[in-house]
């Protein structure tokens, strides 16, 4: 861990971790909602058609890669079944990687977002 760490315990790192992991799941939470009145139940990929208890399986994609993009008309969003939005994500990867020299890629992140990408300096700042 960095230098960063030993600024603080292990509950108040625990407690901060917590804290994100709360807020990206509200925030998804969010727009979630918004999609799954805004759109048809079906995935954009398979077609597949999802209700009932099977509608938790239905995931919303962000087009651009990036999670806080949310237009409230959804126009960075797709709804995607939990394998295609698998499948999408993998399929990115892949491509980035055989367009890049192997020196870039230790440069880039493999996604555009992160969740926990602001940790380090939420960890660095005591609340």
């Amino acid at each position: 861990m960095g230098c960063f760490m030993a600024d603080i315990n292990a509950e108040q790192r625990e407690h901060i971790i917590a804290e994100m992991r709360k807020e990206e799941h509200q925030r998804q939470a969010g727009y979630r909602e918004k999609a799954l009145k805004l759109f048809p139940h079906v995935c954009a990929r398979c077609t597949r058609e999802f209700e009932g208890k099977k509608l938790r399986e239905l995931t919303v994609h962000h087009k651009d890669h990036n999670h806080d993009n949310n237009p409230p008309d959804g126009s960075n969003w797709e709804l995607l079944c939990l394998y295609c939005h698998d499948h999408e994500h993998t399929r990115g990867i892949q491509e980035q990687r055989s367009t890049e020299t192997s020196s870039d890629r230790q440069d880039k992140p493999t996604l555009a977002h992160s969740p926990f990408a602001a940790l380090g300096d939420r960890l660095k700042s005591p609340k």
